[in-house]
């Protein structure tokens, strides 16, 4: 169904979209790698088609008859639609997670404000968490405690990426600090340009990605050992980005954080070293605004991969033995 022209387009959908994520999957295995770029192409395609529409509601039906056809084996002939449905069939991707995702997007479009930091948990649950719960699935980490912790470090790459651009935001009318955080700091939300006081609400909100990026450790512990580096790698790079925001004394309507390319590279090598430390358990639960995704997930079972390694090998023929064993009268 995909095609190498599919990737080929995939692959460059992510360059041009994203420099931090492509940087860091070039660290991922290649099998890995193809299968999360594939996953980005669908996100970028459906984000893309919510954002520039001037009919958010039809572009969200139009997406959802994608999904649904995707999900019959019957995608479009767009290449994210056909990469997308071999990810999707091949890794047993609960089809309430993409769902959840395009509910964010539609949220976006119509320009939904958050009470709380719950609810704008909800929000980044949607838009990233879900590509962190997917992202552990073509790595072949179901287990629940894993996809909690992959639900963490999506949404404190959201929230990062929502402290760099409170200007940016704002000036095209999207205010996501918690309105209940503005509202202490007697900012109105139509103030959020002009008020200094929005500069504790953006560290606060840093505060708060640093907390669940601590969390996503123990995830990224799970993951198979080939995979960490770059997992790592996209956590510190996005951590990053709060970091330069703080160098900005928290200023991110005058200026825009920018992570140069030399603390890229330093990241990239902090990555590797990260994977050479225990990262301590975690019982956590996951936050409450992710925990349909682990139960989706759960109730959705594991996807029959081929084997891959000798021990693999050795292990899906003795099943099989074993299977047919049980089948002889």
């Amino acid at each position: 169904m995909v095609s190498p022209a599919d990737l080929a387009q995939c692959r460059q959908m992510i360059r041009d979209g994203s420099k931090t994520f492509y940087t860091a999957s070039l660290l991922l295995p290649q099998r890995v790698c193809d299968a999360a770029r594939s996953l980005y192409a669908f996100c970028r395609v459906a984000d893309d088609l919510v954002d520039r529409s001037a009919d958010s509601r039809a572009a969200v039906d139009c997406l959802l008859g994608r999904l649904d056809r995707i999900y019959r084996g019957q995608p479009d002939n767009e290449p994210a639609d056909r990469a997308f449905a071999d990810v999707s069939s091949r890794f047993a991707i609960p089809r309430e997670i993409p769902e959840a995702l395009i509910e964010g997007f539609a949220w976006d479009a119509g320009g939904r404000r958050y009470d709380t930091i719950g609810d704008l948990h909800a929000y980044a649950v949607r838009v990233a968490g879900t590509v962190g719960a997917m992202m552990s699935l073509v790595m072949q980490v179901r287990d629940p405690q894993a996809i909690a912790r992959a639900c963490d470090l999506g949404v404190a790459m959201q929230l990062t990426n929502i402290a760099r651009d409170v200007g940016e935001d704002a000036r095209n009318g999207r205010v996501y600090l918690p309105l209940n955080w503005l509202a202490a700091a007697g900012v109105a939300p139509d103030e959020v340009l002009s008020s200094p006081a929005v500069r504790p609400l953006v560290k606060r909100l840093l505060a708060e990605a640093d907390t669940l990026y601590a969390r996503s450790l123990s995830g990224i512990a799970m993951l198979p050992a080939a995979c960490r580096p770059s997992i790592h790698a996209a956590r510190l790079l996005y951590a990053e980005i709060g970091r330069e925001v703080e160098r900005n004394a928290c200023d991110s309507v005058g200026q825009r954080a920018v992570v140069s390319t030399r603390r890229k590279l330093l990241g990239l090598g902090q990555a590797l070293a990260h994977c050479l430390a225990p990262a301590p358990p975690s019982l956590e639960p996951a936050i409450p605004q992710a925990q349909f995704l682990v139960d989706a997930v759960a109730l959705a079972g594991a996807p029959r991969l081929p084997p891959r390694t000798l021990d693999e090998r050795a292990q899906w023929l003795t099943d099989l033995f074993t299977r047919l064993e049980k089948q002889r009268p």
